[in-house]
């Protein structure tokens, strides 16, 4: 059955038994005032602390090419060394069809000779270069993200270490996750059905489903759907399953809260993005009112907002997109800042391949929270590795081998194409 955030903030910061126990003592009350977290000033060094390791690589790894590939539907980067060492990322579907032209007239050409070894310093000159920082968000982090991402299996590859393990110990080599429905064209009743799909096919102990009308002022996606929904789940699925409602920045701080109650009363897992996503005070209100954890963080472009989210908990749980977000090595930082306030973070997917850099992350974070998010259709990426990816009991398998863990580069993309 769900928990509340005191429960859910204990468990998933230590994983034991014991600590569930420890965190069911006085519940906060709904409205009763959160403590910050920690200064900005105090997070701010916390996050200029540096986060990849890279020891043993004593030779320097000068970046030759880059190249943007395409086969079929799937676009890759293809990074090589003057040494022959190479790499490979999958960016996020369907960025590249209007992303590429920034990827390589803007983010490209500035790694060419540059020494990989120095990614994490590269990263803010890159921001810097060529007036890139104006193109804040998104359109830059994207396209940054899947360059990193190849210089990152590139040097997984050479060290012979998994990705995660570039950024410390790998602590998980499984991980559980919930299925989520993207759907709101659904009735309550239709919807029920497509999460029994979705349970079944996937195995999962947790699921997400969609409240509201996404950025819609309250509106629903058909008139009584979400007041409907809720406690329908929670009737059809039992006290066994864990539940996450994300509203897409549906509300405002009223609605957003007479929803959340509508959450705690089925005892719901979290609550996702209850406000539009760039008016921080509105969801810490929000985050203050209810008793259940309020996650968000998957459009947030900046480090200082992140910064402000964790000092002032403006949500219980941070969610940043490992793509929109502009990689792992941005990402890492969240987490170190979000571990230090005793928060966790659960990155946001943004589809494709995208889950294998998430089993990544959460496999050597502190605290990854409870569930990381699965979508079904992914399974063709699979075979890539060896052994292969499993979904199993409600849990993912971590790739084990090199870099991202496929297990060869040449095999995947024979056949793609140089995009012009």
């Amino acid at each position: 059955m769900g928990i509340d955030r005191r429960q859910f903030l204990g468990a998933s910061a230590t994983g034991g038994t014991a600590a569930l126990s420890a965190a069911c003592g006085r519940e906060r009350k709904a409205g009763e005032s959160r403590a910050p977290a920690l200064r900005m000033e105090e997070l701010g060094r916390i996050a200029s602390t540096p986060v990849l390791r890279l020891d043993g690589l004593t030779a320097p790894v000068v970046i030759q090419s880059i190249r943007l590939l395409k086969k079929d539907k799937e676009y890759f980067v293809h990074v090589r060394s003057k040494d022959g060492a190479e790499g490979i990322s999958l960016p996020n579907p369907p960025r590249p069809e209007y992303l590429t032209s920034i990827l390589k007239q803007l983010v490209i050409p500035f790694f060419i000779g540059k020494d990989a070894r120095d990614l994490e310093n590269l990263l803010w000159e890159l921001y810097r270069w060529h007036d890139n920082y104006k193109l804040y968000g998104l359109a830059l982090w994207s396209p940054q993200a899947w360059v990193e991402f190849a210089i990152l299996d590139m040097l997984g590859r050479i060290l012979r270490k998994p990705m995660g393990a570039l950024f410390g110990p790998v602590q998980r080599t499984e991980i559980p996750f919930y299925v989520a429905s993207g759907r709101r064209d659904t009735t309550p009743e239709q919807e029920i059905e497509h999460l029994k799909k979705l349970v079944a096919e996937s195995g999962a102990k947790a699921l997400k489903f969609r409240v509201g009308g996404r950025m819609s002022r309250n509106a629903d996606a058909m008139p009584g759907r979400t007041g409907t929904l809720i406690p329908l789940v929670r009737k059809t699925f039992g006290d066994a399953m864990d539940i996450h409602a994300d509203s897409n920045s549906s509300y405002d701080v009223p609605k957003a809260i007479e929803v959340g109650r509508m959450l705690e009363d089925i005892k719901a897992v979290y609550f996702e993005e209850p406000c539009q996503f760039d008016h921080l005070e509105q969801t810490k209100a929000v985050a203050d009112a209810l008793t259940i954890p309020v996650a968000g963080g998957e459009q947030e472009y900046s480090d200082w907002r992140f910064m402000w989210m964790i000092a002032n908990r403006g949500v219980d749980i941070v969610q940043p997109d490992l793509h929109y977000y502009g990689g792992m090595i941005r990402s890492m930082r969240v987490a170190r800042m979000a571990d230090a306030a005793g928060m966790p973070t659960t990155v946001h997917i943004s589809g494709g391949f995208g889950f294998v850099y998430m089993l990544h992350f959460a496999s050597v974070v502190r605290d990854p929270g409870r569930y990381q998010e699965y979508k079904l259709g992914t399974e063709k990426y699979g075979a890539w590795f060896d052994p292969p990816l499993t979904v199993r009991d409600g849990k993912m398998s971590v790739p084990v081998g090199p870099g991202v863990g496929i297990a060869s580069i040449k095999d995947v993309i024979q056949g793609a194409a140089e995009v012009a």
